[in-house]
């Protein structure tokens, strides 16, 4: 069985990833701790936020690390990520904050055969 990816985008997230790479050259997600599906991913150059010591590489996306908190990693274990673009301004930080649109994320289960390739490579 291939990788299996724990994050994903739309056509729509990827062209803005390429966007704003292009704009700021090197750039990471940070998910944020928020409690629910469909927490805020928020999109950082470096330096911005630090990473800490107990923060996860859960994904790269692109080229690009997606990070996250061990606690909310665990957390998202059990199912993929989508990361797509919404409409309007949250006001965070986050760099496409800029553009009037904001990252935002959709979850999907892990069918049995994703689960076992999951099991068999655990997030370090």
């Amino acid at each position: 069985m291939p990788a299996v990816q724990r994050v994903i985008t739309t056509p729509a997230a990827q062209a803005l990833i390429e966007l704003l790479r292009e704009r700021h050259g090197a750039i990471y997600f940070y998910q944020s701790h928020g409690c629910c599906d469909g927490s805020t991913p928020m999109l950082f150059a470096p330096g911005e936020m630090p990473i800490a010591a107990d923060d996860v590489l859960f994904a790269t996306v692109h080229g690009v690390p997606f990070w996250a908190g061990r606690t909310q990693a665990d957390y998202m274990q059990g199912t993929q990520l989508t990361l797509d673009v919404g409409q309007g301004s949250l006001g965070t930080m986050s760099l496409e904050n800029e553009e009037g649109v904001y990252f935002r994320t959709r979850t999907r289960l892990w069918n049995d055969e994703e689960s076992a390739w999951l099991a068999a490579h655990p997030l370090t």
